[in-house]
């Protein structure tokens, strides 16, 4: 079953951290132990797993230690070679591949070296490689497709690398995120590694959060000790139903055509178009003419036929629109039989529980004018009966 992942970066990320938080949504940290031997480092790496508090936060901290130092620097070609040769799951060797060749472009851009012969240093070493091909694992058990991020902090200051000191966040950091919103935050240190960064320009998160509720939430940390928590925190979550819909909310000024034409046939026309409701201001306009505003209210699927029908029927040569968001009440219509007949109520439930009726203004003003009765206790007598059916 695919997941939506929610991100909270306000102290970084990094691949440990990624590891971490993952594994706790996952219920996944005994199957971290044995990655080392899925991607045949079982003699050149072990995953050590410790418990660590920061801030009061309590989590897990995954490590990866090197059993033999190594003085590899690795191309792009044999980090493909191990994440190819490993015993991941097809789809966990993509995202991996994935991952390192965001990491691949970017350092090929900042050294202006060609990606084939660029050569990784710390993201080249055992730790990080395992990090990253255990994040694309758990993403790939969790089977996340879509994902949200809430804030991206990067840490600001100078950063001691194997190229020397660089600027936080680090030139290739910096192009990874290009185009993602983020902030330095307050504190001097490198928060954001280009690990952290690759992964989620890999999962391509979204800015704009919908309504969204939590099922479960995890924490994964850093060594590194900062004044705020330095840990990345990672939440499954799931869409909420929400009364409030985004509409299109469309204008028109009319100043030389006819009232008679703005008539019942027109507003019929209008909501046959899909109008979800509109209405006439009176303004005056340039050179002093008296005119009418037509404002209509239609969904983004509307929108189409809607300026259609105006820009057809009316003498209007050009419409103007805005996005606006409206909330509604929950809402159902009903029928209630009465003495005069059927009639259709619309039933509606406000935040603090009260329940209003309304009767259908088509039905209540034909049989009002059939049977010569005042539309208001008319209406009275429709609200009585369906308050005596429930």
């Amino acid at each position: 079953m695919s997941s939506i992942l929610k991100i909270e970066a306000f102290s970084g990320a990094s691949g440990d951290m990624f590891l971490g938080a993952l594994a706790g949504l996952a219920n996944a940290y005994d199957e971290l132990l044995n990655l080392p031997a899925l991607l045949n480092f079982d003699t050149k790496a072990k995953v050590e797993i410790s418990e660590k508090n920061k801030n009061g936060i309590v989590c897990k901290h995954i490590k990866v230690v090197e059993l033999e130092h190594e003085h590899v620097h690795r191309h792009l070609s044999h980090i493909n070679k191990i994440i190819e040769e490993s015993q991941l799951s097809s789809n966990a060797k993509l995202i991996a591949t994935e991952i390192f060749n965001i990491i691949g472009k970017a350092e090929s851009e900042v050294h202006g070296i060609p990606i084939e012969k660029i050569h990784f240093h710390e993201v080249g070493a055992i730790d990080s490689i395992i990090d990253i091909c255990g994040a694309a694992y758990l993403l790939d058990k969790l089977d996340i497709t879509e994902s949200y991020l809430t804030e991206l902090v990067t840490g600001k200051g100078f950063v001691k690398t194997a190229h020397g000191l660089l600027p936080v966040p680090c030139p290739a950091t910096k192009l990874i995120i290009e185009g993602i919103p983020y902030n330095q935050g307050d504190e001097a240190g490198e928060k954001l590694t280009p690990t952290g960064a690759a992964i989620i320009k890999y999962l391509d998160p979204k800015t704009k959060l919908p309504s969204m509720k939590d099922l479960s939430t995890a924490y994964g940390t850093g060594e590194k000790d900062f004044e705020n928590p330095n840990v990345l925190r990672l939440s499954i979550a799931e869409p909420v139903e929400t009364s409030k819909k985004e509409m299109i909310v469309v204008e028109a000024n009319l100043d030389d055509i006819s009232g008679e034409y703005l008539g019942i046939e027109f507003q019929d026309k209008l909501m046959e178009s899909g109008a979800i409701d509109f209405y006439f201001s009176q303004v005056i306009m340039k050179k002093g003419r008296p005119g009418l505003v037509l404002s209509v209210i239609c969904s983004e699927n509307s929108f189409k036929n809607v300026t259609n029908m105006i820009l057809n029927f009316t003498s209007t040569i050009g419409l103007r629109y805005h996005k606006v968001n409206r909330i509604e009440l929950e809402r159902k219509i009903e029928e209630v039989e009465t003495e005069f007949g059927k009639f259709r109520v619309k039933v509606s439930t406000t935040p603090n529980g009260e329940v209003r009726i309304k009767p259908e203004s088509e039905d209540l003003l034909r049989v009002s004018k059939e049977k010569n009765i005042n539309p208001t206790a008319l209406a009275q007598k429709i609200i009585e009966s369906y308050k005596n059916d429930i």
